[in-house]
């Protein structure tokens, strides 16, 4: 008599038991909907009450102080660095444009769609697509202006609260690992999968003050931002994946 084969089997996978509820066995569960709505109403917190001190007129010292750092000083003096720094920050911050997120994300929803993951496909496409969309709206709410204290190295004309490459990849990044390791074995390979992930999420954020088109403030608030809604996103889908596979939120060991 042949042996069923593991949920995690990859002709299981290619038949699209993504979309059954397969779930690797060492992956915990908790109370995943309070977590998703936890995550999105301290979004929502961190947004409007940072939001409303920027409108009041509310700025931070060591904002200043930092932007100063990467000038050395001067308001108009050439970056820290050797030479080099400069074009591989203008590299990096390219990672969290709209143009490259949208290929990532693009590339990874075609990539789920031919091994008929549709959960994790219908997932990041929800999340990254409304992320964007918040992240507009909030940009435009806020309406921060650009900081004036140091030259720009990269021509920049939107809004600057939050950070939107800084946001947005954390958004897109983030949610992209937090799904991908919901399907995926082996603690070291999702360890290793959001770590990438994070540190990539860092180094545009990094790169956006460097180049003196934000205040810290906005890139700390989009990183914050972004990894609370891949958050929410990561919960939805855990909870989705449950549902589907017959398991039961209040007693997961069952």
């Amino acid at each position: 008599m042949t042996a069923p084969l593991s949920p995690l089997h990859p002709a299981l996978l290619a038949e699209g038991a993504d979309a059954r509820g397969v779930v690797p066995g060492d992956v915990r569960h908790p109370p995943w909907l309070l977590i998703s709505g936890a995550a999105l109403g301290l979004t929502i917190l961190i947004v409007g009450a940072v939001g409303a001190l920027i409108g009041g007129g509310w700025e931070l010292a060591v904002d200043r102080a930092i932007m100063l750092w990467t000038r050395h000083g001067n308001a108009h003096g050439v970056p820290i660095g050797p030479r080099w720094v400069r074009a591989a920050m203008i590299d990096i911050t390219a990672l969290g444009g709209v143009t490259i997120l949208t290929l990532v994300t693009a590339i990874a929803v075609g990539f789920l769609a031919l091994k008929r993951l549709w959960l994790t496909m219908l997932l990041v496409i929800g999340g990254t697509v409304s992320g964007a969309i918040a992240v507009s709206i909030a940009k435009l709410l806020v309406a921060r202006p650009r900081p004036e204290i140091i030259d720009h190295l990269v021509t920049v004309s939107s809004a600057s609260f939050p950070s939107g490459h800084a946001t947005n990849s954390a958004i897109v990044y983030l949610t992209l690992a937090t799904l991908i390791m919901q399907i995926v074995p082996g603690r070291v390979v999702r360890g290793y999968i959001l770590c990438t992930a994070a540190l990539l999420v860092v180094a545009i954020g990094c790169s956006r003050v460097y180049l003196g088109v934000h205040w810290p403030s906005d890139v700390l608030t989009g990183w914050g931002v972004g990894a609370l809604w891949a958050l929410m996103w990561w919960a939805v889908g855990a909870w989705v994946r449950l549902r589907r596979a017959g398991r039961s939120l209040l007693h997961p060991g069952e």
